[in-house]
Parts: C-alpha cells; sequence; structure tokens
C-alpha cells in the first residue's frame, strides 16, 4: 500500500485556547514562527497530503496551500468534531490527527503508524510516549464516519470511548516522548523557548486539562473525613474524580516478603505491580531526589480516565482551593494572603467574606459547590 496516496494528515486547530487566553493556537509564535508552520515544516517531508482543522482564521490557514476543513458541528464540540468533519471532506483510505499546540512531531510518523496497523489489523491506531496514551496522535481509517456520526450524535463526545468501540492498536513512541509535549498556556510556551535556549524554565502556574480544586487546611480540621463523606456523592452524580493526597510522614505501601518490595528493594528504579482488580506503582526517592511537587503528581495521572482532580494538601502551590477552617484549632487564615482560595469552609459565616462560604458540617452542600464548579471549567 502507498502511504502517501492512502493516508491523509489533519493538523487539528480547531479549538477555543482557553487556557491560551482565546488564541487561537495554532497561530500563536514560537520563536517568532506560528506554531502551524513548525509541524508543516515537518510534516512536508513527509508527504503531501495534509488537511487543516480551524474554526477562525481560516483565511490565514489557507494561505499554506493546503485544504481547510471547518467543523460541521457548532459550538467547538472537541477534537473528535474535527475527525468527523476532515473524515467526510477527504478521499483517503486513514486520516491522522496530530494537535496544533504540539510543535515537534515522530519522526517516520505515517510510515509506523501504517506498518502497525497492516501489522494488527487495526481500525485505529493510538500513540503512547511510553506512560500514556496521546490519544489525538491516532490513525483511523475513514470508513469509520458513519460509527463516529452516530457516536456524536448521541451526545457522546470522549475520545477514549469512541476508541473502546473498534480495534484499537497502540504504537510506542517512547523512544521520542517529547514529540508528546505541548504547549497550553503562554507559561508552557515560555518555558518551551527557555528549554530550546538553554535558559533558566521560569516558574509556572500548575498546568492539566480537568479541573482541579484543592483542600487547603491545617492537621486537625478534618480534611480526610470531609473527603471521604464528598466523594461518595460526587460519584453519584456521575463524576470520575482522581485524588492526590500529600502525605508529610514516610510512605511505604510495600513490605518485607512481598516479592514487589524485594524487587524494589534489590535496585528497580520503579515497580509496578498489576493484577486483575488494582495496578499499583512505587517509585523510591533515592540519592537525595526531591520529593514531587503537585504538577509533577498530577503528571502521572491519566486524564482520559477522569473529569476532575481533587487534591488533599499542596496548600502552598498555585492552584484553586477550598479553605477549611474550624475555630477551635486557633490556626491563622490562609484567606485573604492567598489569592488562590475561591470558597472558605467553616462552621459559622465569616461576616466580611468576599467569596463564597460552605457549612464545613454539610458535605452535601460543599459537594454541591464543587460539582458546579465541574460544570463550570469543563
Amino acid at each position: 500500500m502507498n502511504n502517501e496516496n492512502s493516508v491523509t494528515v489533519a493538523i487539528l486547530a480547531g479549538g477555543q485556547g482557553r487556557r491560551f487566553g482565546g488564541q487561537d493556537k495554532g497561530l500563536v509564535t514560537v520563536f517568532e514562527k506560528p506554531l502551524i508552520e513548525h509541524i508543516l515544516d515537518q510534516l512536508e517531508q513527509q508527504t503531501s497530503n495534509i488537511v487543516i482543522n480551524a474554526n477562525r482564521n481560516q483565511q490565514v490557514y489557507q494561505r499554506y496551500g493546503y485544504p481547510v476543513v471547518e467543523d460541521t458541528l457548532s459550538d467547538y464540540q472537541g477534537p473528535l468534531a474535527g475527525f468527523a468533519s476532515v473524515m467526510a471532506a477527504i478521499d483517503t483510505d486513514f486520516l491522522i490527527t496530530l494537535p496544533c499546540d504540539a510543535p515537534k512531531i515522530p519522526d517516520n510518523l505515517i510510515a509506523r503508524m501504517m506498518a502497525t496497523q497492516q501489522a494488527e489489523s487495526a481500525d485505529i491506531v493510538v500513540a503512547s510516549d511510553g506512560t500514556r496514551l496521546q490519544p489525538v496522535h491516532a490513525l483511523i481509517a475513514t470508513r469509520l464516519l458513519p460509527s463516529l456520526m452516530a457516536f456524536l450524535e448521541r451526545g457522546e463526545r470522549k475520545i477514549d470511548r469512541w476508541y473502546a468501540e473498534h480495534k484499537m492498536a497502540v504504537l510506542d513512541f517512547s523512544d521520542e516522548p517529547e514529540v508528546f509535549h505541548n504547549l497550553n498556556t503562554e507559561d508552557q510556551k515560555q518555558q518551551h523557548e527557555a528549554s530550546l535556549r538553554s535558559e533558566p524554565i521560569p516558574k509556572t502556574e500548575i498546568s492539566f486539562p480537568l479541573p482541579l480544586l484543592g483542600f487547603a487546611a491545617f492537621s486537625g480540621t478534618g480534611k480526610t473525613t470531609l473527603i471521604k463523606q464528598l466523594l461518595p456523592i460526587l460519584r453519584d452524580k456521575g463524576l470520575r474524580v482522581g485524588m492526590i493526597k500529600h502525605a508529610h510522614h514516610a510512605l511505604d505501601i510495600d513490605y518485607p516478603g512481598k516479592d514487589s518490595y524485594e524487587l524494589r528493594k534489590a535496585g528497580a528504579e520503579q515497580m509496578l505491580v498489576v493484577s486483575r482488580s488494582q495496578v499499583a506503582w512505587v517509585r523510591d526517592l533515592r540519592d537525595g531526589r526531591a520529593e514531587p511537587n503537585l504538577q509533577e503528581a498530577l503528571d502521572l495521572l491519566n486524564p482520559d480516565t477522569l473529569d476532575m482532580v481533587l487534591v488533599e494538601g499542596f496548600k502552598q502551590e498555585s492552584f484553586n482551593k477550598i479553605e477549611l477552617h474550624r475555630e477551635g484549632l486557633h490556626k491563622p487564615l490562609l484567606y485573604p494572603e492567598d489569592d488562590n482560595v475561591i470558597a472558605f469552609a467553616s462552621e459559622s459565616q465569616p461576616s466580611d467574606l468576599q467569596i463564597p462560604w460552605i457549612d464545613l458540617n454539610k458535605p452535601k452542600d460543599m459537594a454541591a459547590f464543587i460539582y458546579q464548579r465541574y460544570l463550570d471549567l469543563k
């Protein structure tokens, strides 16, 4: 099969760019050149069958000489809407998709995707960075368009759920994981430019693709007890909630006598134990390695299986939090000095509060606030 004639590559530039201040990310300049040009410069070495999916600035994108396809669904319905719109506009057997905000693309992308598809007779091939799937880096058989349209017509928008309906193969790109480093914010763009210049990387805000909310309080306030009450309420509302908890004491969830413990102590840098009911990942912080910060902890999560993440602790980090306060503990307040505190929970309502107040003893009220926050940010 001739890859050049059987595959179209689509650069997806149809998003709202909300975390980039509403900018059209494909046209954000990196080293004085739009992101779309960085991608095209590399992609043109592999193929001329290129399409750009864009929902604004179409005339600008047309200057690059490739077809520009707008979503047939209005109001920015997500990557799957871009997939479907491009699939309907092309006549090749396969579509390869790339996000516009990742300035590097894998070497031999088309050849490797096609080889995996043919070897496994797959409907869909999804890239992996060696740790997690990268669902927008994918090869899709265009004959799946009717299935995708039916999926979208049901109101579904989750990529992983549609992929699960078809035979999917995973292509390992762990030999070049840097190609999946996308630029979602101005801070990440500055980080990228600074790293290429070998400059010190500027301090950045927490970056995560899902709603993120923390609980900030001093020991004894009852954070864990409250969260244990909140989680089943949020689950009943249909939310898949991830949790990160900061522990101030030494932590060892493994113990002597277990095979995983013995292997880890024998020198395994990372230990992954997989069973039919659980997956456990343990890493020893040896040789003076620093404790992971919140961003590094978030990077270990798979956002494709979650709707939002709650964080217990890390109160010094810069991200949105609910402050929990019990007057009897006589602890200082974080609010208003910490402008990341977006709500205040206590046993009685302060008279001069400028942010929402939640009764600390009413977990249903707290869950309602968190659920509304999820709806506002999703």
